[in-house]
């Protein structure tokens, strides 16, 4: 597998970001990076079929995924660096940690699961299903009111409502069935105990996609793991950017 394209900001203490299925290192963080780049050296990758990344021929393959997000840290300079994850990504970041433990020193996951529960696994076959047969405009029909929480969506206008669908629509990343294929197929509970570094879960506590009590499964499995709430659906640099920020700094800036 070719490496996978990356980006660089800011100075600092290291960070590395790994972002969700369907999104991109861009779309998942860049309405915050101007401020985890303000006190941190940020590397980011996108995934296959993401940004610059080629479209995997083969099935992906979480360890490939964990390795790669080490390696893009160490290719720019980074001897350790904490790891920031979010939903698909918290797994990548959360085995990141087990197999290069020498290199993660923190850990912030944000709508993580171990594990997709009923909901998600059928979710994301439907998402998978809907990609590959081309059917984007209801994929995005059934994405957006999973995606938003409660408190967002129905606050949107309905021409609002309608542009956020087509707009889902038209930027789907090449890789999406990929990215969610995976979802449908990660198991890392035998992870959570032999992670052995300072631990942020931030529950999105109006997820429908990834629900809370997933949060809360990978947050009692990892010793000595805080878990913190954001009233938000599962796309918190949407729908609660500033507030998510602040968690993820505050945190870092205490263990790092």
């Amino acid at each position: 597998m070719p490496a996978f394209a990356r980006s660089v900001h800011g100075e600092g203490p290291g960070l590395v970001l790994a972002h969700g299925a369907g999104g991109g290192f861009a779309a998942n963080y860049g309405p915050i990076l101007g401020g985890l780049s303000a006190g941190h050296k940020v590397v980011g990758v996108d995934f296959p079929g993401t940004g610059k990344t080629p479209r995997s021929t083969a099935p992906l393959d979480l360890d490939d995924l964990a390795d790669e997000l080490v390696a893009a840290g160490v290719a720019e300079g980074l001897e350790t660096f904490a790891a920031v994850g979010y939903s698909l990504g918290t797994a990548v970041a959360i085995r990141a940690a087990t197999r290069h433990p020498g290199r993660v020193k923190a850990l912030v996951l944000t709508a993580p699961f171990a594990r997709p529960n009923a909901r998600l696994r059928l979710n994301g076959e439907h998402w998978r299903d809907l990609y590959r047969s081309g059917a984007h405009a209801s994929l995005a029909q059934f994405l957006v009111p999973l995606a938003l929480g409660s408190s967002t969506l129905e606050t949107l206008p309905s021409d609002t409502l309608d542009s956020v669908i087509e707009a889902t629509a038209q930027t789907l990343p090449a890789g999406s069935a990929e990215h969610v294929d995976l979802v449908t197929r990660v198991d890392i509970r035998a992870d959570l105990p032999d992670i052995a570094v300072p631990t942020l879960v931030i529950s999105t506590t109006e997820d429908l996609l990834v629900t809370p009590e997933l949060h809360h499964e990978v947050a009692n499995g990892i010793p000595g793991a805080e878990l913190v709430e954001l009233a938000s659906g599962h796309l918190p640099f949407a729908e609660r950017p500033d507030e998510w920020l602040t968690l993820i700094t505050t945190f870092l800036a205490r263990v790092v």
